[in-house]
């Protein structure tokens, strides 16, 4: 009894661990997102994406929330930076739920262009034609 008691918390602490480090991984492998994003490197972009889907099992719609680049989102700073190729690759990759909700301010990425006047840009149409 006490051999398997030991191997439970043995068992708890190394995935505790383990939970921790891919965590901090994760946001390491993450950690220039921005800086591509506002280069507008869409093929640095698309190689990150795929490392962190299959390195971590990730996709886009599960770590945008997380990320901020300036106090804006992924797809925010490309409209910002007018990095059509790295924008238009995020809206195309974030499930069409994830555009409609608000974003962290509670505003809407539609509502955040219109109020931002940036209706005329090659993401924003990009981002209608999604929704």
């Amino acid at each position: 009894m006490m051999k398997l008691k030991t191997i439970v918390v043995a068992s708890i602490c190394a995935s505790s661990v383990l939970s921790f480090n891919a965590n901090a991984s994760v946001e390491a492998a993450l950690a220039n997102i921005c800086n591509i994003v506002q280069s507008d490197d869409k093929s640095e972009l698309r190689k990150k994406m795929r490392d962190v889907q299959s390195n971590y099992a990730l996709k886009l719609g599960d770590y945008y929330d997380g990320i901020t680049c300036n106090g804006n989102s992924l797809i925010r700073t490309a409209l910002l930076s007018n990095a059509v190729e790295s924008g238009t690759l995020l809206v195309k990759k974030m499930p069409k739920s994830k555009l409609a909700e608000p974003e962290k301010d509670g505003i809407a990425l539609t509502d955040w262009i219109a109020n931002n006047g940036l209706d005329g840009t090659e993401i924003a149409a990009v981002v209608k034609a999604r929704m």
